[in-house]
């Protein structure tokens, strides 16, 4: 088995770089005894010279030399980017989208990565699942709202969503340009049945000593739509699709809610404990124009 060092192969690429041993000892700053002695090491290892000597003239590579030296320097300089963590990799990065975010935001991000080819393996997730696999490690980055986020985790703000209501066009409040929380506590509300989510809508309501009636939790926004389409009640989402109507064909609006405050953070969240990849340093650079994707 070889024991060949980084060292030995440093001193080899730089002799031949440099032309002559005197030079390549001066230039790393090491005796030319001691160079001469780790390139002789290396041969000895190889079983073949790497340079061709001739006395009182240049050192010159030998044709199995060059092939070497020319790889080793490769080698060397993969080496070098991947101890500043440069590194090139095959390896996706992780990357998580809050599931009410992911329909407004996904194929978009994934569609401006295509001429980069930046590897990229997206998934979809709630609110627990994001902040689990942060915790583990399993997610290297995520797309969501600043709700239950883990302790220890980075938060970069990429746009903030004023929350507003989801209404039939033939509701009363759909001709109002917004609606106050006061008048939205008089109506059944539909939200969409999200623990966190749900806790934080409600919070909007109690801070200003409202009581809202919840007249039904939907397993999804776009039920939630459907709902509140169908008459059924006043949807409450931050998220905003852009369609004008509901997966079932009925017309709906969406009307700012006026007394709710500046809105809720989404972020790009990650993991103190997680360093990031070179391509996820990347990828965070890249998802910070998302928030036009969010207008």
């Amino acid at each position: 088995m070889l024991s060949v060092t980084l060292r030995q192969l440093e001193y080899a690429v730089a002799v031949a770089r440099h032309g002559t041993v005197t030079a390549a000892a001066e230039a790393l700053a090491i005796s030319q005894p001691a160079l001469s002695v780790a390139i002789a090491q290396l041969e000895a290892q190889l079983g073949k010279l790497l340079f061709l000597r001739r006395s009182g003239g240049p050192i010159t590579p030998t044709s199995f030399g060059r092939d070497f030296l020319d790889q080793a320097e490769a080698r060397l300089v993969d080496i070098g980017r991947l101890m500043q963590g440069e590194a090139v990799s095959a390896l996706p990065v992780r990357l998580a989208v809050f599931e009410d975010l992911a329909p407004v935001l996904l194929a978009p991000i994934l569609a401006r990565l295509v001429p980069t080819d930046l590897p990229v393996a997206p998934v979809v997730r709630g609110f627990e699942d994001i902040s689990e696999g942060l915790r583990r490690g399993q997610i290297d980055l995520a797309v969501t709202y600043d709700l239950g986020l883990p302790l220890g985790t980075t938060r970069q703000e990429l746009a903030r969503l004023p929350p507003h209501a989801v209404l039939a066009a033939a509701h009363p409040l759909a001709a109002r340009a917004g609606v106050s929380l006061a008048e939205l506590a008089a109506e059944p509300l539909l939200l969409a049945d999200q623990g966190l989510s749900l806790g934080h809508m409600r919070a909007l309501f109690a801070r200003r000593g409202l009581s809202p009636r919840v007249a039904h939790r939907t397993a999804t926004l776009e039920l939630m739509r459907s709902f509140a389409a169908n008459g059924m009640g006043v949807g409450l989402s931050y998220t905003r699709p852009a369609p004008a109507e509901s997966y079932d064909g009925r017309p709906l609006v969406t009307r700012p809610i006026l007394d709710a405050g500046p809105g809720e953070p989404v972020v790009l969240a990650m993991s103190d404990v997680n360093p990031l990849s070179h391509a996820a340093q990347t990828l965070s650079r890249a998802l910070e124009g998302v928030a036009a994707l969010l207008a």
